[in-house]
């Protein structure tokens, strides 16, 4: 991941400076994976209208058939015979949640100074504000470290969180609405999600849930996130709301 960084801030810094390099990087990685899962999300999306015109033969097969074994069969037989992998959707999602893992703990390891009090911006052994700067942040050297140290947004030092800032209200007026942002485009992909799967049975509490639980992280990470971290977090979201809207295009309404 440091690699991928490097490479980004590299190939940009030329053009929009070391501070905007950074956060190109960021979202010239995010935009790059999620073009890549993009046929995959297509294709998931495929299948998803296909389980929906399946649903009355799927009905019929658990009325026709009592022995759970004899359903089960029957209903592998249809899946299968119509192409559709009931977990083919989990590839995108763990794509997604090892390309946050990683990015988020490079992006943390640039400050290494803060001692063990916020859950998302410490460290158990705290380096002083020297000797983190002389430290490599994997294949990021100590002159990257420095360059990231002090690259900031419109003010905001993008190593800072909000909490705990000796300048909250230059990076609240970053961080919030970078967090605004993920939420929003957050709400309004679980919004389309619910609205393709109407009718279909889901899980209780699902839809407030995606609706207005996850989504309100987002905000609550306002103050908590690094504002590197935001920006992530808010390219994502809308990366995946454009992926949302691109995968289905053209097909029919679920539900519908």
């Amino acid at each position: 991941m440091s690699a991928l960084l490097l490479a980004g801030h590299t190939a940009t810094a030329a053009l929009l400076g070391s501070s905007l390099a950074w956060i190109a990087a960021v979202v010239l990685l995010v935009i790059a994976v999620r073009a890549a899962l993009y046929p995959v999300v297509r294709k998931q999306a495929m299948r998803s209208v296909t389980m929906d015109r399946l649903r009355p033969a799927v009905e019929k097969i658990r009325r026709t058939h009592t022995d759970p074994q004899r359903q089960s069969v029957e209903l592998r037989n249809l899946y299968a015979e119509h192409d559709v992998r009931l977990f083919g959707g989990f590839l995108p999602m763990l794509g997604q949640a090892l390309l946050f893992l990683g990015l988020f703990h490079v992006l943390r390891s640039f400050d290494r100074t803060a001692a063990a009090a916020l859950p998302f911006g410490s460290t158990a052994h705290p380096l002083s504000p020297e000797v983190n700067a002389a430290t490599a942040n994997y294949l990021l050297d100590p002159g990257h470290v420095r360059a990231f140290l002090e690259a900031d947004l419109f003010g905001a030092p993008l190593s800072a969180a909000l909490a705990g800032a000796a300048t909250p209200l230059t990076i609240a007026l970053v961080a919030v609405p970078l967090a605004l942002l993920a939420a929003v485009a957050a709400h309004v992909t679980a919004r389309m999600t619910l609205r393709r799967g109407a009718g279909r049975p889901s899980l209780p509490g699902l839809r407030p849930l995606t609706l207005w639980v996850l989504p309100g992280t987002a905000l609550a990470g306002a103050a908590l996130l690094p504002v590197i971290v935001l920006v992530y977090l808010a390219t994502n979201a809308a990366c995946t709301l454009a992926l949302q809207f691109l995968a289905y295009r053209g097909l029919p309404s679920i539900g519908g």
